[in-house]
C-alpha cells in the first residue's frame, strides 16, 4: 500500500514483500471500517487532531471514563495521532463496560489488529456482529486478521462474504487482492486489483495497491503510471526503487525454494 501524505521508501526497504502486504491489509482495516454509530457522532473522522483537541478529550475521558460517547471519540483521536496502542487501551475498557455493543466490539477488534495483537482480535471480532446480522467490516477486518495469520483461504471466505453484502466496496476487494498476493496468486491478485481501482470511492491505498502488486511482477513501468496519480516525482522514484528491490528479494526467495536440479 502506498500512501500519497508520506514517503514509504523505508517502509519498502525494511520489510519483505508478505509482511509488506499485511501492513497494507491493516492499513485498509483502519480505512474501511470507521463507525458511524451515534457514539462516535461528532468525531474527528480521520483527521489528525491538534493537540489540543486530544488533551481536551483526555480530560472529558478522565473525569467519566464511563460515558461511552467521550471514550469513542478519545480512542480515535488517539489513533489519529498514531498513538494506536493507547488508543486500544481506551477501546478496551469500553469494551469491558459495554460488552454487548457491536460497535464498540468493532473498534475494538480493529484496534487489536493495528496492534499486531491477532489472536485477540479474531476473539473479539467474532462477537461485534451476529450471522443473522452481518457487517461487511467486520468481516473484511476479520479477513485480515486471518490472512495475517497465514490462512488465507479462510481469509479470502470473509472476503467473499462482505462482498455478498457490500458489492464492490473497493477495500474490500483491495485486500481480497492482497490476499491472493500473500498467497502467491499474482495473477489473479492484479485482476481483483483493477477490479478494486475501477470502483467508485478506490482511493489512493487501493491504487498503491495495484502499484505493489505489479511491482511485484516486475512490470514497473506500470506501476510508476499508476503512482504519479497520487505522489510526487520524488516519492514515486523512492518507491519505485524499493519496488525493484522488493521484486528481487521475491524472485531470490522463490528461486530458493525450487528443489535443486539433479544431473
Amino acid at each position: 500500500m502506498i500512501a500519497a501524505s508520506r514517503p514509504v521508501a523505508a517502509t519498502f526497504a525494511r520489510n519483505s514483500a508478505p509482511r509488506l502486504i499485511a501492513a497494507c491489509l491493516v492499513t485498509l482495516v483502519a480505512a474501511g471500517c470507521q463507525s458511524r454509530s451515534p457514539e462516535t457522532t461528532g468525531s474527528i473522522n480521520g483527521a489528525r487532531p491538534s493537540a489540543g483537541q486530544t488533551e481536551a478529550l483526555a480530560e472529558s475521558y478522565a473525569a467519566n471514563p464511563n460515558d461511552l460517547g467521550t471514550a469513542m471519540r478519545y480512542a480515535q483521536a488517539l489513533r489519529a495521532s498514531d498513538q494506536r496502542a493507547q488508543a486500544s487501551a481506551v477501546l478496551q475498557q469500553a469494551a469491558l463496560r459495554n460488552p454487548r455493543n457491536t460497535a464498540v466490539l468493532g473498534a475494538y477488534g480493529k484496534s487489536l489488529v493495528e496492534v499486531g495483537r491477532l489472536q485477540e482480535a479474531q476473539e473479539v471480532l467474532q462477537n461485534a456482529h451476529s450471522p443473522a446480522q452481518p457487517d461487511w467490516r467486520i468481516l473484511s477486518a476479520q479477513g485480515s486478521v486471518a490472512d495475517q495469520l497465514g490462512d488465507h483461504a479462510r481469509a479470502q471466505g470473509f472476503y467473499d462474504a462482505a462482498l455478498k453484502i457490500r458489492p464492490d466496496e473497493p477495500s474490500v476487494l483491495s485486500n481480497l487482492g492482497l490476499s491472493y498476493a500473500l498467497a502467491r496468486q499474482l495473477d489473479r491478485a492484479e485482476e481483483t486489483m483493477r477490479v478494486a481501482v475501477s470502483r467508485p470511492g478506490a482511493d489512493a491505498r487501493v491504487r498503491g495497491n495495484l502499484a505493489l502488486v505489479l511491482g511485484l511482477k516486475g512490470r514497473f513501468d506500470e506501476a510508476e503510471a499508476i503512482l504519479r496519480r497520487d505522489l510526487p516525482p520524488a516519492e514515486v522514484a523512492a518507491n519505485l526503487a524499493s519496488l525493484r528491490s522488493l521484486a528481487a528479494q521475491s524472485t531470490r526467495a522463490a528461486t530458493a525454494r525450487k528443489p535443486a536440479e539433479r544431473g
